[in-house]
């Protein structure tokens, strides 16, 4: 099979020649700068800076020749702009600590008093600064910037700033992209602005030079509590706001462009439990999910992604009934995601995109023996039946060894090369 065969096999939930790999196509399965680096390194690949394709997570662009060296089969057509509201073109250089990279043009930062390095949205220095990388860091906190909140003259309108109909700029970014990625061998995954209801790194508004609403991280979960009646209204016209853009996007690259879509990165999980009861999650997510959902499935061929971390296998039924094809990053170290579980329950009905390896422990701190182990243990129960995608649980972040993330891609090799009979 191709890569884009073998991703399309197993998103129809078939059994592929072998696991299909994914580090870098989402913002969610992403590889840090520094990581792509040493990767590039180990590779013997063509000396030159890594591109900070994503710079909240200081994620760096996996390219063509680092992703045949690590045998991956996924690429991903990104918005064109980044969440701190420029584009990620016309590329300049840029020292992060010990680090030499290439950044956008637009990426623009100062430093505090203590050292932290700050950046500003669409890059704009007279604009109060929207991220804050903490000195010796490795990426960006928001910075919240909330203006005193008068419930009377709450309106859902300023929570929808980042929201409105795709522009004409946009557009001719996915015709570009997309016309590449109908070729490509690889297959795609690609991110469509305006689908992220209530994404609480969207919340804050990195991306905004003044954000208006309610952009306080904690006031925003008081409300999904104390003012449901204003998010209802906000979901009610953002859904508007993705079907124009999801119509457009379709429009402009057709269906044999992109396999999969990334619909929605909130976290409804902590370490331990769920943010929300599945009653709410019901009430106040699942109608406009399932809206959003149900139009990708009328009008195209694309599978819908749904992230999040956590403890969330209560909520995954009602994910399910919302329309979401595939979750990511399963996080089989939180609470009830034992992945036997995971799979016997919903492996039918759910690609499983990730779980692959613990990116909390194992592959940070563990030896590449232990990370053999896991991942052995993990393609076993994953991929019977197919329906999973390889990947970590959540980007392969800053400081994790390169020598475990080999012995992770060698142990796929191994487990791949070991079901097909050599």
């Amino acid at each position: 099979m191709t890569s884009r065969e073998r991703l399309q096999a197993t998103l129809r939930h078939e059994q592929p020649d072998r696991i299909p790999v994914d580090f870098g196509s989402t913002g969610t399965t992403g590889v840090h700068a520094s990581v792509v680096a040493g990767l590039r390194r180990y590779y013997g690949l063509e000396k030159r800076p890594v591109k900070v394709h994503e710079p909240y997570q200081m994620l760096g662009l996996v390219e063509d020749d680092l992703r045949e060296a690590m045998g991956l089969d996924v690429e991903g057509v990104f918005a064109r702009n980044t969440m701190f509201g420029f584009p990620a073109e016309e590329w300049k250089p840029f020292r992060l600590w010990d680090l030499d990279v290439l950044v956008p043009v637009d990426f623009n930062t100062t430093h505090d008093t203590n050292g932290d390095l700050l950046i500003y949205p669409e890059g704009d220095l007279s604009a109060p600064p929207s991220g804050r990388m903490p000195r010796g860091g490795y990426f960006f906190d928001t910075i919240i910037r909330q203006d005193p909140i008068d419930d009377d003259r709450l309106d859902p309108a300023d929570n929808l700033q980042e929201f409105g109909p795709i522009s004409d700029a946009d557009v001719a970014h996915y015709r570009r992209v997309g016309t590449h990625a109908a070729a490509s061998q690889w297959g795609v995954i690609a991110a469509i602005p305006g689908t992220y209801l209530g994404d609480i790194a969207l919340v804050p508004g990195p991306f905004l030079k003044h954000p208006k609403g309610i952009r306080d991280v904690t006031e925003w979960y008081v409300s999904t509590r104390s003012r449901r009646g204003y998010i209802h209204q906000m979901f009610e016209k953002q859904v508007e706001y993705a079907f124009d853009n999801l119509a457009r996007v379709h429009a402009a690259v057709g269906d044999a462009a992109f396999d999969a879509v990334f619909v929605c990165g909130t976290d409804f999980g902590t370490q331990t439990s769920t943010f929300c009861s599945v009653a709410t999650y019901r009430e106040l997510w699942q109608p406009y999910y399932s809206q959003i959902n149900g139009w990708i499935h009328r009008n195209t061929r694309w599978k819908t992604f749904k992230h999040s971390c956590g403890a969330v296998d209560k909520l995954i039924p009602s994910f399910i009934e919302s329309g979401f094809d595939i979750l990511n990053p399963v996080q089989c170290s939180a609470s009830g995601m034992d992945p036997r579980h995971l799979k016997s329950a919903y492996g039918r009905s759910l690609v499983f995109w990730g779980g692959g390896v613990d990116t909390q422990k194992t592959l940070p701190f563990g030896t590449p023996a232990e990370v053999r182990r896991e991942v052995l243990e993990r393609c076993e129960v994953f991929s019977r039946d197919g329906g999973f995608v390889f990947n970590t649980i959540h980007n392969l972040q800053a400081g994790t060894p390169v020598p475990n993330v080999v012995a992770m891609l060698d142990a796929v090799r191994e487990f791949n090369r070991s079901t097909q009979g050599d």
